[in-house]
């Protein structure tokens, strides 16, 4: 027997929902005007983090825009908001590369591969949703024009999305764990040393790095229940679990807050913020 979502329910996905992406609009708003508006703050490695708020904060307002009639506007929230929403995890990508080409390899050339890196994330989130649109009916999810109906919309869906997104997880965490690893054995042997002001900065950098450590974990908590989500509704299509759709939308629409906060909301951020509050 399908077990159908109640218009109380929908209404309640729909609140969470443009609830939750006006905090992430927010988070990825202020993380792109502290770029736009400190010149300290335009260096390379936090110039990548624009890039992932902007996509967040474009990602958030599309889904902010809740549950639109059908027809165009329904279509277009769904391409789009596909779009950037692969796009923020694809600039998570090049932040891990950037950390791992720089500590690990000893390059000093990641500069340069600002022309790649936008080729990489912007053409692959194209690609990802021209590809969606094979099979493509859509139809509400309780909050947005995200979701598809038919077997074989459910599953290009799942390819275009999930499973890159999931790829992407599980580079982050390799990368970042060969990361830390480094910093760890660097921290061990400047314990040897008699410089101790070179263990200060080892530990310093290892600090960082633990916590850099647990970035990975943001897109797992943000997708790991749309995941599931999803796959049930490809398994049993119709039998819509309420608490699972609940916390599906709501951990999702909040990528944006958690990645403003983890990426963005960094040291030179305060410090910069800091500098103007007491001019």
């Amino acid at each position: 027997m399908a077990t159908v979502l109640s218009v109380h329910d929908r209404r309640i996905l729909t609140a969470v929902n443009s609830g939750a992406s006006s905090l992430s609009f927010v988070g990825s708003g202020f993380i792109v005007l502290c770029y736009s508006l400190f010149k300290e703050l335009r260096k390379f490695s936090f110039k990548l983090v624009f890039y992932l708020s902007l996509s967040d904060m474009l990602c958030s307002f599309f889904n902010m825009v809740g549950d639109p009639s059908k027809g165009f506007f329904c279509y277009a929230q769904g391409y789009i908001t596909h779009f950037f929403c692969v796009a923020s995890f694809l600039w998570t990508t090049t932040i891990a590369f950037t950390l791992h080409r720089t500590v690990v390899r000893h390059k000093t050339d990641v500069e340069d591969l600002e022309a790649m890196f936008h080729l990489y994330v912007w053409g692959t989130s194209l690609v990802m949703t021209v590809i969606r649109s094979i099979g493509n009916d859509h139809t509400h999810l309780g909050a947005w024009c995200w979701a598809q109906t038919g077997r074989t919309g459910k599953a290009i869906h799942f390819i275009t999305f999930y499973v890159p997104l999931w790829g992407a997880i599980l580079y982050n965490g390799f990368t970042y764990f060969q990361v830390i690893r480094m910093l760890n054995n660097a921290t061990r042997m400047a314990f040897g040393m008699s410089d101790h002001a070179y263990q200060f900065d080892s530990r310093t950098d290892t600090k960082a790095l633990n916590r850099w450590g647990y970035y990975p974990l943001i897109l797992i908590g943000s997708w790991a229940f749309g995941t599931i989500n999803r796959i049930h509704d490809f398994i049993k299509p119709g039998h819509k679990i309420f608490w699972l759709s609940f916390l599906d939308i709501g951990t999702a629409a909040l990528m944006g807050l958690f990645n403003s906060i983890a990426y963005g909301l960094n040291a030179s951020v305060r410090r910069a913020i800091y500098e103007r509050l007491e001019l």
